[in-house]
């Protein structure tokens, strides 16, 4: 029987689980006392504290921040698990996520967080959002820092604080981050559109810096689809107000919007434009809407041309300067690849939270088995690395 090729196989997006104690370790002493922490509540609920103020969408629900292979019901129900139960090793031990990038044939993995992609829109004091971004940093370095050649560090960084978003990604870039996390939901960046002036020092850095960015999903309190949501509400076997059936899902799914809604205002906006070696990685909101959506952007564009600052066509921004990850649960993506180019797309694993699984790497060599061997081997992880820079 004719043995498998072997090739190098990137995640693009990875996450990492923060320990409990991150924030309280790493930022400045004199801001321990605010802090992002986990704590319990009069009920006995364990709640994620951010400046001292609870986050109520995950209110006794933290462990399925994680949660890979578990039972969502036992995660979701409130108060049943804690934060620890749904935190397998590999996500806050580098060792432990080695162990499990050789059992799953990962050669490298891009790291992003957890916890930290449900507390920004919930700071109001923009330098202290700048400092839980800082000492993030500090520890994600610090967990790669055990194989620098596999384990890679992203940077968090919030644009609530324009001026200390320039000088942190600066310090991350130097502590040797390859890439930077940015939440899509304007909340994280005080209500400002990504064109605002404020802004422009921080996407001149990232270009010059030759860091790319990332849209990522979000968990957070309130939702852009609010008016959706809400409506009969059922009773619960303990007593406790469940959502209405189907809301669940509904948001779960919708999760992708903000990040959709991000890089089509990236575009628009003609960021890409003012900034032409400004680099965009479009992460955890699927991959096989894109082709369709470039269409869609390019014959908008052509009927309101007046309107718009875009010397290029949408489609043809985004060869020049993003790529987008394909999920292992995707059902044509070797179409997807093949329409719009091998070059554009990387993978994810999104170990490990609730909504990934293992051998994700077998599943996304079944998913493009039937292109090009060269095509292949740029989905697994030519692209990655030729987009961030990373030597193989």
């Amino acid at each position: 029987m004719p043995t498998e090729t072997r090739m190098l196989t990137v995640d693009a997006d990875g996450h990492v689980l923060e320990p409990r104690d991150t924030w309280l370790k790493y930022i400045e002493p004199g801001l321990r006392d605010r802090a992002i922490r986990i704590a319990r509540d009069e009920e006995g609920i364990e709640v994620l504290l951010v400046d001292g103020r609870p986050h109520l969408g995950m209110r006794g629900r933290l462990g399925a921040l994680g949660g890979i292979g578990m039972s969502s019901e036992e995660l979701m129900s409130t108060g049943q698990r804690c934060y620890e139960d749904g935190c397998p090793p590999g996500g806050y031990d580098p060792a432990a996520r080695l162990d499990v990038m050789d059992a799953e044939s990962i050669d490298i993995a891009l790291l992003y967080p957890t916890i930290g992609i449900s507390w920004e829109g919930l700071v109001t004091d923009a330098k202290l959002a700048t400092a839980y971004c800082r000492a993030y940093n500090r520890w994600i370095v610090d967990f790669c820092a055990r194989d620098r050649r596999r384990l890679v560090p992203i940077a968090h960084i919030c644009l609530m604080d324009p001026e200390g978003a320039v000088e942190e990604v600066k310090r991350a870039r130097k502590d040797g981050c390859a890439g930077v996390y940015l939440s899509p939901d304007p909340a994280a960046r005080g209500g400002r559109q990504l064109d605002d002036p404020e802004l422009a020092p921080f996407w001149a850095t990232v270009q010059d810096l030759d860091m790319p960015i990332a849209f990522h999903v979000v968990v957070r309190s309130q939702t852009l689809l609010a008016p959706w949501l809400g409506g009969r509400n059922d009773q619960a076997s303990d007593g406790e107000l469940s959502r209405p059936i189907g809301e669940t899902v509904f948001m779960f799914t919708f999760l992708a919007l903000d990040v959709m809604a991000a890089f089509t205002s990236m575009m628009t906006r003609g960021l890409f434009e003012t900034y032409p070696r400004l680099r965009l990685a479009v992460l955890e909101a699927g991959s096989n809407w894109i082709t369709a959506w470039l269409d869609r952007l390019d014959h908008k564009l052509e009927v309101m041309r007046p309107f718009s600052s875009l010397k290029l066509l949408p489609s043809e921004y985004f060869k020049r300067q993003c790529v987008i990850s394909a999920e292992p649960d995707e059902s044509i993506t070797a179409k997807i690849v093949d329409h719009l180019g091998a070059e554009y797309v990387v993978w994810a694993s999104d170990y490990p939270h609730i909504d990934a699984s293992f051998n994700v790497v077998g599943q996304i060599r079944e998913r493009i088995a039937s292109l090009a061997v060269e095509s292949q081997r740029k989905v697994l992880g030519e692209n990655a690395l030729r987009f961030y820079g990373i030597a193989p």
